[in-house]
Order: structure tokens, then sequence, then C-alpha cells
């Protein structure tokens, strides 16, 4: 079986000389081309596992080669070669279509990670059956939708980069999903998958989560530890909830991004870390970096690719099958001993809510309403749907989904109280007041629930642990005493 052909495109001799000794020791066959013009005349002639290009040729750009590659050779993936410091010329290249990018001067342990990289895309690639995509492969991403098809579509090309993924879409539309389905179909796929929730990170702490740290290197440091950025090398880091990354933070994480370098806490050298960012939000980043917010370069570094993913009330013809997916887990985890089915209507009525809280609310409501069914028939009266519906404009108060999202907890005599008040028509003396003591009174509820457990309370609220603890602290809310 003949080797990988690597095709590399640059007019400098020496640093072309390099690239080919380099590769060639890798085991690679290798072809060279000084021009945009004979680069092309070698691609149409020979197929290549990889093609590694200059961006600035005697007779052109990189950039075109790239555009002509991903186009017309879709099976080849591209990186290119960016001078020190051009960031922005590999942001270009990479939303062009490039796999990845190598800076000068080159750093020959990066190029080689990068070009087996490529290798096990291209692999990957040849091995798959022609026709064969993601959705019979078995996608973690259920639906028949168009919207969906779309998606899976776009998430079997974005798989085949190295690009940073900017996901966007509404709490409970599945991104962490489709961040591990990106994973599972790129050349990573054997590496780690590290999802970090940068909501529930302690800012003090955070440095020490991502970066890791030396021993001794603060009190309490008994040992050496890795940070994400090791924990994920070779594989993918999603950062969700990104935009809840304090600024200070964000600078960190920015140059840690472009270097591909990390310096433990306590150490005097970086080391080189190989990871794919995906980053996910339901907030709007954009606007967040015209308030000052959130950082314009991290912005752009982390916003290479931009993938939405569409609301369940936009692609309500998948709930039949998303409805049925989620009975067969609830009646897994019941041991599978009885059959969990929907009665009557109960479908009919599940389309024609709004679902604010998308597919993670499909699950919560049936999983409620499984608690309530008889003989594990679910009927129209079991799903207790309230707050939105399509085609209304309303949506839920603020304490409606904090209250559905502490099922069967009984409320308080302050929230009877105020619901009572409310109902024969008056108003509160005190707003603010009014709305504290409601707000106290869902935490605690959920907190109630947990048996004070935190992370798990500010999981049923929707909120971060970080917002959960200063709600606690401003409504001046203890845990019991043991």
């Amino acid at each position: 079986m003949s080797a990988p052909r690597i095709l590399v495109v640059d007019d400098e001799a020496d640093l072309r000389e390099l690239l080919e000794i380099t590769l060639l020791k890798m085991g690679l066959d290798v072809d060279s081309a000084a021009t945009v013009r004979e680069a092309r005349a070698m691609l149409a002639a020979t197929p290549y596992a990889l093609v590694l290009t200059d961006m600035r040729l005697p007779d052109g750009l990189g950039m075109e080669l790239v555009r002509e590659v991903a186009a017309s050779y879709r099976s080849t993936p591209i990186a290119v070669i960016t001078a020190y410091g051009s960031a922005e010329n590999a942001v270009v290249a990479l939303k062009a279509g490039a796999f990845d990018y190598v800076s000068k001067p080159v750093v020959l342990d990066d190029l080689r990670t990068m070009v087996r990289s490529a290798l096990k895309l291209s692999d990957a690639g040849a091995a798959r059956p022609a026709g064969q995509g993601p959705e019979q492969s078995g996608s973690r991403l259920l639906g028949q939708s168009q919207a969906m098809q779309a998606l899976r579509a776009q998430i079997g090309r974005l798989a085949r980069s190295q690009a940073p993924i900017a996901i966007n879409g509404e709490s409970g539309s599945g991104k962490e999903l489709a961040a591990r389905e990106i994973h599972a179909q790129s050349a990573r796929a054997a590496k780690p998958f590290v999802a970090v929730n940068c909501g529930a990170i302690p800012e003090a702490l955070m440095e020490a989560e991502f970066f890791g740290y030396r021993k001794g290197a603060f009190t309490g440091a008994n040992d050496e530890r890795d940070g994400f950025f090791q924990a994920a090398n070779g594989g993918t880091l999603m950062l969700d909830e990104v935009a809840d990354l304090p600024l200070a933070m964000q600078v960190k994480l920015l140059r840690a991004i472009q270097e591909r370098r990390v310096r433990k806490i306590g150490a005097t050298a970086e080391e080189a870390v190989d990871v794919r960012i995906i980053s996910a939000t339901h907030k709007d980043l954009a606007k967040l970096v015209e308030n000052g917010q959130f950082r314009q370069d991290l912005f752009y570094r982390l916003n290479v690719i931009e993938l939405t993913l569409p609301p369940l009330r936009e692609r309500l013809d998948d709930l039949p099958l998303l409805a049925d997916a989620v009975l067969a887990r609830l009646a897994a985890s019941g041991g599978g001993t009885g059959q969990v089915r929907l009665g009557a209507g109960v479908l009919e009525a599940l389309q024609g809510y709004a679902f604010p809280g998308n597919v993670r609310e499909l699950e919560n409501v049936l999983e409620r309403a499984l608690a309530f069914a008889d003989d594990g028939v679910i009927e129209v009266g079991d799903l207790l749907l309230k707050g939105a519906r399509l085609g209304d404009a309303a949506v839920p108060t603020p304490a409606a989904p904090a209250a559905a999202a502490v099922p069967g907890a009984a409320p308080t005599a302050a929230a009877e109280t105020a619901a009572a008040a409310l109902g024969a028509g008056e108003l509160p003396s005190n707003l603010p007041d009014y709305l504290s003591q409601v707000e106290r009174d869902i935490i605690l509820r959920a907190l109630t629930q947990t048996q004070f457990n935190r992370t798990q309370a500010a999981s049923l609220l929707g909120i971060s642990l970080r917002q959960l603890r200063y709600q606690m602290q401003k409504l001046n809310i203890n845990a019991p005493e043991p």
C-alpha cells in the first residue's frame, strides 16, 4: 500500500525543503510547488491526502488555492502557513474552508500534529461508503424535519475542519449534543471530548481549572493537576455558556487559543496543547461585544464558523420521533418492565405548545407526566402544560418556569398569600420587597427539594451556580445547621 502523498506549496526554497524533510521522515510521499499555477496542475493530476500552502506566492495568494480545493477537491484537506502574528489571516482561511493552519516560524511538533489529524480525516473520508451520512451512522440529533436534515449536513461539513465553531441556540435546544456530534464525526473522535460550563466555575478558580497548576503553586495545591486544556489534548474542548466568562479570563483564554500553548499556575514554561474549540451560548455575543461585556478579539477567534440550532417550535414535525425516544429512555430507566405510551390527544396537545425550554423541556414534561400517569399511559391531563402556546404573544412570567422546574414542591404560605392577593386584584405596596419574597420562596423550594445541593438546585432553576450563590447571599438564604 502506497504512503499518503502531501503537496507542499511555498516559494521559499529553505522552508520548502524543511517541510519536505519533516514529512518524508514521517513516512509520507511529498510533491512540491512554488507557485499557484504549478499547484493547480499537480492537483488536477494527482489525488493528495493533504495540501499545505503558504499564504503569499509569486503569482497569487494561497487563499485562492484554499477556495479551489474546498470547492473542487472536497476529500482533500488543505492547511495554510501564516506569517507570525497574522491571526486574522488564519481566521479568514478557516472561514474559506481551510482545515487548519501553522504559523511561521514553523514549529515542527505542531506541524506533525496537524498532519496526523489531516491524515486521519482523509482515512475516515475514504472509509465511509458513498452516500452514507450522519443520519445512517446513528446521529445524536434526532429528527427528519428539513431543519434537522440541513443541520446534520452542516455538521458533517464542519467536522472536517479544525476551525473554532460557535453554536447558537436557545436553552435546551441541544447545543452540547451538536458539539458531541461534531467531535464524533471528526478526526479527533478517538480523543477526549471535554465540556465545560463556564458559568459554573468560581472566578477565583478559573485559571487553575482551565490551565492546571503545579504542586505547591498555592495553598492547598498538594499535587500537580492538569486543566481542561490538557484533559482535552488531541480532542475537543467545549466552552458552554462562554458569555459568562469574566473579562480577565477572556484575555487568558484568547492567548491560549491563539498560541496553542498554556502555562500551569506555578510553572515557568508553557506546554503545547492541541484542542479544537467549540463554544456555545444562548446569549447574543455580538450585542455583548457592543456593550463592552465580551472582548471583540475573542469573539472573532471563537466565532470563525457559526452553527445555529433550530428551536423545537420550528420543527414540531419531529415531536413524535423525539417523544418516542424520551419514552423509550424512561421505560428503560424504570427497569424496562412496563409499557410507557401516550394516550389519545396527547401528541396534539404537545404540538400546540411552544416549548420555550425546547427539547429539554419536552423531556421534563414527559418525565413529570409519567409520574402522574396510570399504568404507564400518559393522558392530556398529566402534561400540566403552562405558559406559552403557539401563536401566543405572551411568554411565561419569571416565576412560572422556576416553579414548574421544581415538580411536586408544595407552595409556601408566602407564595399562597401573594397569589391570593394578586388574584383578588390587590397590588403589592412595595414591589421590590414583594419580588424578593417570591424569588426567595422559589429558591428555597429548589434547595429543599435537592437537600440544599446548590449545583442541582441551580440546574433545576435554569441558572448558573454563580448566579445562585449571588442570589442566596443577596436574599440571606443559608443552609440549615446539620
